[in-house]
């Protein structure tokens, strides 16, 4: 169970790196190097294949307190980040919205190497 919460610690990072890739600015003006730069290696990010959905009282009480632990030390600033990356993907945001859920909900994310994305959500209280 500790690796899937490695694994929402890590999507995280994940979705705040889709978002922000999304996101474009103006180029900036750079000089032209000397020699020719060498290829950035490919991102090993896995494509979301699949989407679940688990509210955290579904899950063992030891898992809950890992879990919180994590949102805890992550802090609001990460779970708005969360919250965007979120709602910036499509498949995501509208996986969600036909459980009846928004992005507000979710607390944690744990993406697998095969695309296998679950969302951890509590119920507002």
């Amino acid at each position: 169970m500790r690796k899937t919460i490695v694994f929402a610690a890590a999507a995280t990072l994940l979705l705040a790196g889709a978002a922000s890739a999304q996101q474009q600015t103006a180029p900036q003006p750079s000089p032209a190097p000397a020699t020719p730069a060498p290829a950035a290696p490919k991102s090993q990010t896995p494509t979301i294949e699949s989407v679940s959905i688990v509210d955290i009282t579904e899950l063992p009480k030891d898992t809950q307190t890992q879990v919180n632990q994590i949102v805890a030390q992550r802090g609001d600033a990460g779970l708005q980040t969360l919250r965007k990356s979120i709602d910036a993907t499509p498949k995501v945001k509208s996986a969600l919205e036909a459980k009846g859920m928004s992005s507000a909900q979710v607390i944690a994310a744990s993406l697998q190497p095969n695309g296998a994305l679950t969302l951890i959500t509590k119920k507002a209280s």
